[in-house]
């Protein structure tokens, strides 16, 4: 998906003109606008793109070259049941599939929202997250 284009900067001409417009200019560094520049920027920290390596080739080529199940094709676990890594029926729960779970109760982080609800909605939102027992 692209990114979404910066209004304030307008539309890119075609070619050797295009500018790239994804990019807002905080103001100029004369007459010590610079500072309040730098002062803005220094707010909060820089998102930072987790670093991302593509597979190897050779595990590519192995996972194309792993056999694939049909839909209509018996199953390869016969003997395990449907419900097996969900937390009801038959089968081993969730806690099987390794999977971190979220530590913080939702009441808990609305809780913590209280004291700057202004409208009274995050209110009506953990009275209702508490008697779900979330």
């Amino acid at each position: 998906m692209a990114e979404p284009m910066n209004p304030l900067a307008g539309v890119s001409g075609p070619g050797k003109y295009a500018v790239r417009t994804d990019k807002l200019s905080m103001g100029s560094t004369a007459y010590g606008e610079g500072v309040e520049t730098s002062a803005i920027k220094s707010g909060a920290p820089l998102s930072r793109t987790p670093d991302q390596r593509p597979m190897p080739a050779a595990e590519v080529r192995e996972a194309a070259m792993a056999p694939v199940t049909g839909l209509f094709d018996p199953s390869s676990r016969p003997n395990e049941p449907v419900t097996s890594g969900i937390d009801m029926g038959a089968g081993s729960g969730s806690s099987s599939l390794m999977m971190n779970k979220n530590a913080v109760k939702l009441s808990d982080s609305l809780v913590q929202m209280l004291p700057f609800d202004t409208t009274g909605e995050i209110a009506v939102l953990y009275q209702e997250a508490l008697a779900q027992g979330n």
